[in-house]
């Protein structure tokens, strides 16, 4: 009953699990459901072939490498981000803890 009133918090192992899912299942699922769209409808795969072939045309080799080379880094951050989270609600967690049991 404590746990459905927000008496008591998740446990850190809990947490622990939802970074793990987020970190590697949500971005390979994105991925995937993007690719499925594509192929499924017309409309998306219609614009994924449509801009991709604008872009690569209107850069050259060198703009390319940055452009892919910049989304590579956001994903990086990106993860970075999510990793820095779970660790402050970790830490969040055990001060509390700390806190309660002094």
């Amino acid at each position: 009953m404590d746990f459905l009133t927000f008496k008591s918090f998740i446990s850190t192992e809990a947490l622990i699990i939802f970074y793990y899912l987020g970190a590697l299942i949500l971005p390979v699922g994105i991925w995937l459901f993007l690719a499925w769209l594509i192929r499924k409808y017309r409309l998306f795969n219609t614009a994924y072939e449509g801009g991709k072939e604008i872009i690569w045309k209107l850069l050259n080799k060198k703009q390319q490498i940055k452009l892919v080379a910049l989304f590579i880094s956001c994903f990086l951050l990106m993860e970075l981000f999510w990793r820095m989270l779970f660790e402050f609600l970790i830490a969040y967690m055990q001060i509390r803890d700390a806190l309660l049991n002094t």
